[in-house]
């Protein structure tokens, strides 16, 4: 049965990669391997399987110590318990991070409700296009490190419609976001959803991960902006007329964006101060953000101010991308559950003998495939126990697969948003970008590599 189900495990996987080519939608396809994986897994016939996995192990000895009439139990009755305990501590992680990224995108969608992004964006009115690349892609990398770099992607592509008329010259802009965006993600806590995963997940720590990562961060843009800015051919054409903001909404966008973003970065603090899981202090700064919204214009009729209110920035979340993570997630943790996953893990150390090399291996593969399940098979495949928090291969991997993604314009989140917006061919970015975005993901990598025994906690 294991057999079966890592078949279907791969038959999903394959779904979500070509979601395109066959026309159904990835979350479709990846709640449906998740479901499919543990259904299998319960009624599987031959539970003896269980007996290669650790976690099996652990759960016997916990349930003999629990259990008085234990010797009646059959092995299936056994198995079946065991499966129900893993999908109960799965689920669990599964909720945090879930709650997480609702609470993150809702506070965004608020904050841009407000144009509050636009007080970032309409100060930036350079007319030299290697001084407004430059510009573009520092202001994406940070401000993708407090968002997400979905998000921040689709703000600065938006803005790049504005300033940047010239048709073959925004595609170049698009390219440097996406690589800005999910450089910036990479190192921050919040900032990309497999950092977010990681840092959820008791792999990584804030602090660390943020002075660790940073610097291999900034080379994998700045490698690229030094490229172009010997190479960049072209002008930005002429810039259309920005239309005037409505005052009410003016008046309300700098409150908004101030306490969207103290929101967002008040997150890890909350976490360090009160050790509780991030997830609660994310629903905290909605919280108070939601507040703060409704106290905003209260002279203004209910009709006008409906789309400014935080139940309204609710409807407008991406649920459906909530929905993949849930089913994705699902279906890594019964082959977590089953033990595959760790056997995966020694295999590869046996074929190639070192971790820095899978990790590396897995950034490239994380710009044909979804980085999320990648990062999710990592985290089952390696034990805490041998790896702790803060360990290299957790840092590492927390940029390899949040840099990786850039290499293919449908690697990233990010990548497909751009693609989306602005109908850049495959094949183009192929020739244009992906040079420039592997040359900066082996530039950071090399960085880490070598500023790791600087920073190492272990």
């Amino acid at each position: 049965m294991e057999l079966v189900i890592v078949v279907v495990f791969v038959i999903g996987y394959l779904a979500i990669a070509f979601e395109h080519p066959i026309k159904i939608n990835k979350t479709a396809s990846a709640l449906l391997t998740g479901v499919i994986c543990w259904t299998l897994f319960m009624v599987a016939d031959s539970p003896e399987t269980m007996l290669q996995s650790s976690h099996y192990h652990h759960f016997v000895d916990d349930l003999k110590r629990t259990v008085a009439d234990f010797t009646s139990l059959s092995l299936s009755d056994i198995h079946r318990e065991y499966v129900g305990s893993q999908l109960g501590i799965h689920l669990d992680e599964i909720a945090q991070i879930l709650f997480f990224l609702m609470g993150a995108m809702t506070i965004v969608e608020l904050v841009d409700a407000h144009n509050g992004f636009k007080i970032i964006t309409d100060r930036i009115r350079t007319k030299n296009p290697i001084r407004l690349l430059w510009i573009i892609c520092i202001v994406t990398f940070f401000l993708s490190s407090i968002l997400d770099n979905l998000t921040t992607t689709i703000v600065m592509v938006s803005l790049g419609r504005k300033l940047i008329p010239n048709k073959e010259m925004r595609l170049f802009f698009a390219g440097m976001v996406v690589i800005a965006a999910n450089a910036g993600g990479a190192w921050s806590p919040i900032g990309d959803v497999t950092t977010t995963m990681l840092w959820i997940g008791g792999q990584i720590t804030a602090v660390n991960i943020m002075k660790t990562l940073i610097l291999p961060s900034i080379v994998c843009v700045v490698v690229p902006l030094l490229y172009l800015t010997f190479t960049l051919k072209g002008d930005l054409g002429f810039a259309e007329a920005k239309p005037q903001e409505e005052e009410a909404v003016s008046k309300s966008s700098s409150l908004m964006l101030i306490v969207g973003v103290s929101a967002l970065i008040s997150v890890p603090v909350f976490k360090t101060i009160t050790h509780l899981p991030p997830y609660l202090g994310m629903m905290l700064g909605l919280g108070v953000l939601w507040v703060v919204s409704e106290l905003i214009n209260p002279e203004a009729d209910e009709a006008a101010r409906k789309k400014y209110t935080a139940a309204h920035a609710l409807t407008r979340i991406d649920m459906s991308s909530v929905l993949f993570f849930l089913g994705i997630l699902l279906a890594v943790g019964s082959l977590e559950a089953m033990g595959t996953l760790h056997n995966f893990a020694e295999y590869l150390s046996r074929t190639l003998g070192d971790d820095r090399i899978i990790i590396t291996l897995i950034g490239f593969l994380s710009a044909i495939l979804d980085n999320v399940p990648l990062v999710a098979a990592s985290m089952g495949m390696y034990d805490m126990t041998t790896y702790p928090p803060d360990s290299m291969i957790w840092e590492y991997l927390a940029y390899c697969a949040g840099t990786g993604g850039s290499m293919l314009i449908i690697g990233s989140a990010a990548g497909v948003a751009a693609m989306g917006m602005e109908k850049i061919d495959f094949i183009w970015y192929l020739k244009r970008i992906s040079l420039l975005a592997m040359l900066g993901y082996l530039a950071g990598a090399v960085v880490y590599l070598l500023t790791w025994p600087f920073f190492a906690v272990h």
